[in-house]
């Protein structure tokens, strides 16, 4: 079975091209006997790991004609589900959607995790997308530095809702924090949704989120965007400032999603898999999917995707050391 698994995919990126994401298409007969694909999210529903990963994974299977199983494993910052796919079969049949934290960050965080860097094998750079600093509209605050004077006048400071340790929004929050100079305390959940329940209810002050999770709240008026962590403004909150416009010139933050197999998966599985996700990113139906919730499809080769991982990791290991950044 796995021989001619194997044999298939070679016959699938013989005729790949290599120029952006120009693939050809693989055909369903590239992965098992419409055997099920399994895709772990690492985080509770709700989410943008979770959310991202039944849009593409509904796109992966009418292209594919079988199934895409979408499993939700939350739990020690996206650490679970890591372990869970690499638990299992190194075939290609089972992909987790790592990001930011699990797989960049949590390596400076942590002087000890059940993997190591080398244990993964990078498929597809799957999405982009800004993080937003949202507040309960009761909170007498409607820009950055209101919510930094507003935190000097509190003795034990605010407290910051974080959807998960390690996660883009933790790490941008505590930057804010570092930048700014205020206290927060960071109340660590198990997921988005129960984060953003307990800030819209006025649990807790504030929060730096994905926007695809925070923007219907924000649309809803639930709550209050501050500030986008990147560089360029947000089209769907274009009267949202970003955090170098609010005084922070080198703030910059992106979320970013993609795909991991174990790095025990043979190359050319690992290259069919590559061929069938950018397939599924150029479709205009997802494109647009993703775009009405505030994320940018990424794709492109496995290389592409390494490298930029790489850079990533490097990237936070340094504002980890530098700031002294603890995991909660």
């Amino acid at each position: 079975m796995k021989r001619r698994f194997l044999c298939q995919a070679l016959a699938c990126l013989a005729v790949v091209s290599t120029s952006g994401l120009a693939f050809a298409s693989p055909s369903p007969e590239t992965f098992q006997a419409k055997r099920p694909l399994r895709l772990i999210a690492p985080s509770s529903p709700g989410g943008i790991l979770d959310l991202t990963s039944r849009l593409l994974g509904k796109t992966l299977s009418e292209q594919l004609g079988q199934p895409v199983v979408v499993e939700n494993l939350p739990g020690a910052g996206g650490v679970i589900g890591m372990q869970a796919m690499l638990r299992a079969e190194p075939d290609g049949h089972t992909l987790v959607m790592g990001s930011l934290g699990p797989n960049a960050a949590n390596y400076a965080l942590h002087d000890k995790l059940p993997y190591k860097f080398e244990d993964f094998a990078p498929v597809a750079h799957v999405l982009t997308m800004p993080d937003v600093v949202v507040v309960n509209p009761k909170l007498p605050v409607k820009t950055i530095a209101e919510l930094a004077a507003y935190a000097r006048t509190r003795p034990n400071g605010l407290s910051m809702a974080v959807s998960t340790s390690g996660s883009s929004g933790h790490l941008a929050g505590d930057l804010l924090k570092q930048r700014a100079g205020i206290t927060a305390v960071d109340v660590i959940y198990r997921g988005a949704s129960p984060a953003l329940t307990d800030l819209v209810a006025g649990q807790v002050d504030f929060m730096v989120d994905n926007l695809i999770t925070a923007l219907p709240l924000v649309r809803a008026g639930k709550l209050r965007a501050l500030a986008v962590t990147t560089r360029q403004r947000a089209p769907e909150l274009p009267d949202t400032p970003t955090m170098a416009e609010s005084g922070y010139r080198d703030f910059d933050v992106s979320v970013w999603l993609g795909l991991f197999v174990s790095s025990r998966t043979p190359p050319a599985v690992v290259q069919a898999l590559n061929v069938a996700v950018n397939k599924a990113l150029a479709d205009p139906a997802l494109r647009e999917k993703l775009a009405q919730q505030g994320g940018t499809a990424a794709g492109g080769s496995t290389r592409q995707f390494d490298s930029f991982v790489r850079a990533e990791k490097a990237r936070w290991e340094q504002v980890i050391k530098d700031g002294n950044i603890k995991p909660e």
